[in-house]
């Protein structure tokens, strides 16, 4: 065997180089993907576009999901007819429903599989585009994070925001709302778990896969997104009492689905016959606060690095805004949410109106 030359070894070194440039690239690649798979939340810039005239989204979000909850409770009681050809059931099927509701409600063949709340939060960017404000990553206040300190947020768009009802918020909370939200739903109706661990399940997300680990931000508005989300989800048969009500708003609260004898199907068949019918009307303002907005219900950072270069950007941006923009409605949402404020507001919209 002829004796390596220098230049071969050379040669040799710049391959062992590119070799090992290509797999750490494939590698961050392969790393990116699959944080984007398990992250599905978007971040929004609340600071910027906060003097842009918007018209008030709320009328067209609750008809949007008024008519997806109908269509879910229509096919659930489809399923249910034909169930019923094959047993003699006097009941309505809850599993079903919900089925079909989360399928109606993200659009979508399936009630489990994929990215729900960032398919939905993407579906009504399309269906609200003319009553939104888009701002890309390089115009908004997290234009200096770089790809290590938050490559998914580097990686996707920002999320559109919307004015509801006088509120600045991302169309990312409407899929919090209905995603996160039947997480933490799931969690306590079906595996027995408390709504304080439900809680601390959206915590851990934030400071992972949703928040810290793929973009460098944490979430509060999200927190309180999620939050509701479970009160929607448990509206919709009312197991529970909903924890922000009293014994007598409770006393007289309604489900938004409630399991009805249908008279004319029952003497017809005479037998029995129920279906799922619409009992109360959705009104997403039921839920909203002013801190889904994250111009009210600050964000936290990863690092102080981060803290410091959105800080920088929101000076130049917008000099003189300060979190929370809009402090009194720090000072509901404590009240609102009583011993929960804890759990879903930044410390800075804990103290508001205090200082």
């Amino acid at each position: 065997m002829q004796p390596i030359g220098h230049w071969q070894l050379r040669t040799l070194s710049l391959g062992s180089q590119r070799l090992k440039v290509k797999t750490v690239l494939r590698l961050l690649v392969l790393f990116s993907a699959s944080s984007i798979q398990s992250g599905s939340a978007a971040e929004i810039d609340s600071v910027t576009p906060r003097s842009i005239e918007l018209e008030n989204s709320l009328p067209a979000i609750n008809r949007i999901f008024t008519q997806r909850l109908q269509q879910g409770i229509d096919k659930a009681n489809a399923q249910q007819a034909d169930f019923d050809e094959m047993q003699d059931s006097e009941f309505c099927d809850e599993e079903i429903l919900y089925t079909e509701l989360r399928k109606a409600i993200f659009d979508s063949l399936t009630a489990a599989w994929g990215l729900k709340g960032y398919d939905l939060d993407k579906q009504l960017r399309r269906l609200l585009a003319s009553q939104s404000y888009h701002l890309s990553l390089n115009d908004s206040v997290y234009r200096d994070i770089n790809y290590l300190e938050g490559f998914s947020l580097n990686l996707k768009e920002l999320s559109d925001v919307v004015n509801i009802d006088g509120h600045l918020v991302g169309l990312d909370k409407i899929g919090h709302f209905f995603a996160q939200g039947w997480e933490y739903f799931e969690l306590t109706q079906r595996d027995g778990r408390s709504l304080d661990q439900a809680l601390d399940q959206g915590e851990e997300q934030e400071a992972g896969a949703y928040g810290y680990t793929t973009t460098g931000i944490f979430s509060f508005s999200d927190l309180v997104a999620n939050f509701n989300g479970w009160r929607f989800w448990n509206r919709i048969l009312l197991r529970e009492d909903d924890p922000l009500k009293g014994f007598m708003a409770n006393l007289f609260n309604r489900p938004y689905v409630s399991c009805e004898i249908q008279l004319v199907a029952t003497i017809m068949q005479r037998k029995i016959v129920r279906a799922w019918e619409v009992d109360s009307r959705f009104d997403l303002s039921d839920y909203l606060d002013g801190t889904w907005d994250e111009g009210n219900n600050c964000n936290s950072y990863k690092d102080p690095l981060i803290e410091h270069k959105v800080a920088a950007r929101i000076k130049h941006v917008r000099p003189g805004f300060s979190c929370p923009f809009i402090p009194d409605h720090c000072v509901d949402a404590r009240h609102k949410y009583g011993r929960y404020a804890k759990r879903l507001l930044h410390p800075y919209c804990l103290i508001a109106g205090d200082r």
